[in-house]
């Protein structure tokens, strides 16, 4: 099984550094943790961005429950488990893919600290959540399905949105003061292995916060029934037989963050750093070979007697490689007239080869830069009204230099010159309509527009051997390739406390999203070419449609909140449904008529084209809380949460991809003096209802046992956890199509040289955790 060695880098000698001397207090000027006239706070009137009424279905994650969650964890997006109608897409052990209610990725709008990130990647492999670290995040908020105009924007899933760790200021008079925080984390499935480290320098009216973290992990285990061939890489590379390929992963993230306030005002500057330099994917046919991502974040947030006024610019650069990673970069031969493995030896692969190439190399180069300028207004009573205005420029080249004996004598141009720019302006008003009845509505018109260069193939005069190169590039280069969208937006949400132990909210709300570049302009038919782009991880190939109408569409909620305050138990229930208009799926595509396949293709895998139809989904959340009591073994309560939901193409009846089955969460809790304690039981159903035009594969059911411990101190906190208890074996319903192992470059290879593929990612087996935090 792989292993990486933990780095001897900067960050990693500050952080056992800070652990060793953790204990000792700071002089002179700094202050003690527990001396609540010298600890840090917040200037109470700058810092007011969580004025707004907490209006169903909104979910926000913050504190403790946040805190519980981070310790061990690799992937922000991961982050969010226990919430019903939330689920994860996998994907690299940092780039987990986020679900809403059955909608995904660009489908949503996921901000960090206010600045929409885009995935520069045709596989999608660094999408927002990749780029803070789970120790860095202060809070997220989730607004699922119904979302406030001001939240939304092009996207029709919801929102996702993530806050850093606010500037804090010395108290008055408190003088020059020093803190900070450092965690480590051990994961034995993999190997996996990080730390985190902060330090906070403040004054009065200056806030200086360093954070930085790293994470890396080898391939994981999949549970005790995962058996199948050993494989024997290229560089003498062994999978175990219950080993997951591609799964292995190093990432680094640093942030600097300095806030100056005076008065009711503070200007703030981010500066963020980021560099994965390796990520290896089981769902895809090409691993992340190196990302770096460099990104400033100006804010200036000012309060006046009329409200709250906050300006921000945001530039990103962004540089991004993939390649075959080290379980992917050799070729399984037929030797002695068997197979291989166990028949024969395993035959390496040639370094020219009309099979296979000693590398691929794909890379994307994007910038982002963004204005956004938002206005709260205190209008009469409680009502308020939030008005605001954004601007957001994108630039893509996404190009693959010649190598091999197919893949050359150019440079293929995937995507040359792409832009992708967004306008918009919004207007929200919060209004007391009567005694226990709130209404929030709003409507937002955003103008998206896009284009790209003329492309080229990696041979632009040939369509030899099915690559078409000469014919798709000749047709995309002299259709008109510019488009601009006109998007209008309107939420409404009507909140009604009935008495004093239920609450109804309402929700209605008509969402829009443009298409996004990489499914409107991939241009090349031919499969080689269209495996590469894929960010949903079946395995399939994908081709651009520059038809491609935006997504228009119309949800639905009721949220019933029922809670006793005194007595501490909850139960929320959100039935929804959601039709959507344009959706944007696919249909089988033949390269050489350039038409839809007449015959589709079953139980393999195929070149597939993004086409406009419509969906329908519709389902039901449910979670809550109940105390069970107290007693000389502590105090113990119950908490669960539900999903279960229906989605279908209803152009085809087909089932949408990806979507998650019923699932259900029950917890256990127990806290006996400093330990909070959690049984957590995982059950989810047997994913049937798939994707055919896809080839989506059937799922079973499965259950799984987590145990979490934790003891705090008063500044130390230790968490002890088994995951996956039993060790069970269980494919991950939304992993996609298992691709972490053997040569990838033809889209279908010889079941025999590769009898793992077919398969859905499994997920991982049992795991000990232990992690180990402090703060001074």
């Amino acid at each position: 099984m792989s292993r990486f060695p933990f780095p001897r880098a900067p960050l990693a000698t500050a952080l056992l550094l800070a652990l060793a001397g953790a204990a000792v207090p700071f002089h002179a000027s700094a202050a003690k943790p527990d001396d609540p006239d010298a600890q840090a706070t917040e200037l109470p009137r700058v810092l007011v961005e969580g004025t707004r009424s907490s209006i169903a279905p909104a979910r926000a994650l913050e504190g403790a429950a946040l805190q519980a969650q981070a310790a061990a964890q690799s992937d922000s997006a991961r982050l969010l488990d226990a919430l019903p109608g939330y689920w994860l897409n996998p994907a690299g052990g940092v780039s987990g893919l986020p679900s809403l209610r059955g909608l995904a990725d660009e489908r949503l709008r996921i901000r960090v600290d206010g600045a929409d990130i885009t995935a520069s990647c045709p596989n999608h492999m660094n999408p927002p959540l990749s780029y803070v670290a789970p120790s860095d995040v202060a809070k997220i908020t989730v607004y699922p399905g119904v979302t406030p105009v001001s939240q939304g924007g092009d996207s029709i899933g919801g929102s996702i949105v993530v806050e850093r760790t606010p500037p804090t200021f010395a108290a008055p008079g408190a003088g020059l003061q020093l803190d900070g925080e450092a965690g480590a984390y051990l994961r034995t499935n993999g190997g996996a292995q990080g730390g985190n480290l902060g330090l906070h320098l403040a004054t009065e009216r200056f806030s200086l916060r360093y954070s930085g973290s790293t994470a890396r992990a080898g391939n994981y285990s999949a549970g005790r029934d995962f058996k199948d061939y050993d494989f024997t890489g290229r560089s003498g590379h062994l999978l175990a037989r219950d080993e997951v390929g591609s799964t292995g992963f190093v990432a680094h993230n640093q942030n600097l963050d300095l806030a100056y306030t005076l008065g009711d005002h503070l200007l703030e500057a981010r500066l963020g750093w980021q560099q994965i330099p390796r990520q290896d994917y089981p769902n895809q046919r090409m691993d992340l070979t190196d990302n770096r991502q460099r990104s400033a974040n100006l804010r200036y947030l000012g309060q006046f007697g009329w409200g709250r006024l906050q300006a921000r610019a945001y530039r990103e650069r962004l540089d991004h490689a993939m390649d075959f990673g080290p379980d992917k970069r050799f070729w399984y031969g037929m030797a002695s007239g068997g197979n291989n493995p166990p028949g024969g030896a395993a035959v390496p692969c040639a370094p020219i080869s009309m099979m296979c190439a000693a590398g691929m190399p794909m890379l994307t180069k994007s910038e982002t830069t963004a204005f956004n300028l938002d206005a709260e207004i205190a209008m009469a009573g409680q009502d308020r009204l939030r008005l605001g205005a954004e601007w957001r420029h994108y630039r893509l080249d996404d190009w693959w230099p010649p190598s091999g004996a197919m893949m050359w004598p150019g440079t293929f141009w995937n995507i040359y010159g792409g832009i992708r720019d967004r306008r918009a302006v919004y207007a929200e008003w919060e209004h007391a309509l009567a005694p226990g009845w709130t209404a929030e509505a709003g409507v937002r018109y955003e103008q998206v527009r896009m284009d790209a260069d003329p492309v080229r193939g990696y041979d632009p005069t040939t369509n030899a051997m099915g690559s078409w190169q000469q014919r798709d590039a000749a047709l995309f280069n002299a259709a008109d390739r510019r488009r601009r969208d006109g998007n209008w937006d309107a939420s409404a949400i009507l909140r009604q406390q009935v008495g004093p132990r239920l609450q109804i909210a309402y929700g209605l709300a008509r969402k829009v999203r443009s298409p996004g570049l990489y499914e409107v302009y991939p241009w090349s038919t031919w499969s080689m070419a269209a495996i590469m782009n894929n960010f949903v991880g079946d395995g399939n190939g994908y081709i651009g449609n520059l038809a491609l109408r935006p997504e228009t569409a119309l949800t639905a909620s009721v949220t019933f909140d029922l809670h006793d305050a005194a007595a501490g138990w909850q139960l929320r229930a959100t039935p929804y449904v959601t039709r959507i208009a344009d959706y944007i799926d696919a249909i089988q595509w033949d390269a050489t008529s350039n038409a839809p396949r007449s015959t589709p293709v079953v139980g393999a895998f195929t070149t597939l084209r993004y086409v406009n139809q419509t969906a329908r989904l519709y389902g039901l959340d449910v979670d809550g809380r109940l105390p069970l009591g107290e007693s000389g073994w502590g105090r113990f309560g119950l908490e669960g949460s539900l999903a279960w939901q229906h989605a279908e193409n209803t152009d085809t009846g087909d089932g949408l991809y990806n979507r998650m089955p019923a699932n259900a969460r029950l917890r256990l809790t127990q806290r006996i003096g400093g330990w909070d304690n959690v049984l957590e039981v995982v059950g989810v159903a047997r994913k049937d209802d798939v994707s055919r035009v896809r080839n989506e594969l059937v799922t079973a059911g499965y259950g799984l046992v987590n145990l979490r411990f934790a003891r705090q101190w008063a500044a130390w906190r230790l968490e002890l956890g088994v995951e996956n208890l039993f060790d069970r074996f269980y494919a991950l319903p939304t992993g996609g199509a298992y691709l972490g192992q053997g040569t990838t470059m033809s889209i279908n290879p010889p079941a025999p040289n590769q009898p793992r593929w077919g398969t859905q990612v499994p997920g991982p087996g049992r795991s000990l955790t232990a992690a180990l935090s402090v703060k001074f």
